[in-house]
């Protein structure tokens, strides 16, 4: 299936799960991403059960603090 991660096209087996997609993209300190899917924006504790479908697209965001 095709999928569109942070921009960019790319071929997924049927059935990946969101958490299985950090782990495949690498996606540094995943305890600390925001997930949003067609931007809508998941809960952390439901990356294990969100299987991602064609077409969707998906992002990942980080909120950094900081500031004065």
């Amino acid at each position: 299936m095709k999928i569109k991660v942070a921009g960019v096209k790319k071929e997924k087996e049927e059935g990946i799960t969101v958490a299985k997609l950090i782990e495949e993209e690498k996606v540094e300190t995943p305890e600390y991403v925001t997930v949003t899917v067609n931007d809508e924006f998941l809960k952390s504790g439901t990356f294990e059960q969100t299987v991602l479908k064609d077409g969707d697209e998906v992002e990942f965001l980080y909120f950094m603090g900081g500031g004065r």
